[in-house]
């Protein structure tokens, strides 16, 4: 079975537009959400956000698979952090590419889950981690505006032949006949 939406990938202008707030959490959203995580699993990936399928709205859906189940994170700021750790990082919407990113350690978060409630949580390392990068998805940003130099001419290389594959036709067309004749 196909996932329910296709992942966005880098290139597509929806990546570098700032999500919108929820303002109801309905049944569309819940829905969305659902979705979302047949997605992400069909990837197969731990986080994605609404923009990464198109939809401009401040959410994203995670699993960590460490009994907590789905999650779903509406609105979420972070509003305290500290410490630093780097984590060889990758994202959905750069297929294949990974780099050591430095962020935040522990994070403290704020938001609405699925039934309207606010959460608020400490995160540190692998949650705090992920947080942030879906968070980054929600503001326009994706993982390559946090790489340094060196890593950013590597990046720029991988994004380029990324696109020129995914630009390519899966089966080249047939060579066309000529209908001119010889004599």
């Amino acid at each position: 079975m196909a996932a329910p939406h296709a992942i966005r990938i880098v290139g597509d202008p929806v990546l570098r537009q700032r999500a919108e707030e929820v303002t109801e959490i309905d049944d569309r959203l819940v829905r969305l959400a659902r979705d979302m995580f047949e997605t992400m699993y069909e990837a197969p990936g731990i986080g994605l956000a609404a923009p990464q399928v198109g939809v401009q709205k401040r959410f994203f859906v995670y699993d960590l698979e460490h009994g907590d189940g789905q999650q779903v994170l509406v609105n979420p700021t972070i509003v305290e952090s500290d410490g630093e750790w780097e984590f060889y990082e990758g994202c959905l919407s750069v297929p294949g590419l990974h780099f050591d990113i430095v962020r935040p350690r522990r994070i403290h978060v704020k938001g609405l889950d699925l039934d309207g409630n606010e959460v608020e949580f400490e995160a540190d390392d692998l949650l705090g981690r992920l947080i942030q990068h879906e968070l980054d998805h929600l503001d326009g940003i994706l993982l390559l505006e946090r790489l340094d130099d060196d890593q950013r001419k590597e990046a720029r290389a991988a994004v380029r032949r990324l696109q020129l594959e995914r630009s390519a036709p899966e089966d080249p067309p047939a060579p066309r006949r000529s209908f001119f004749r010889l004599s």
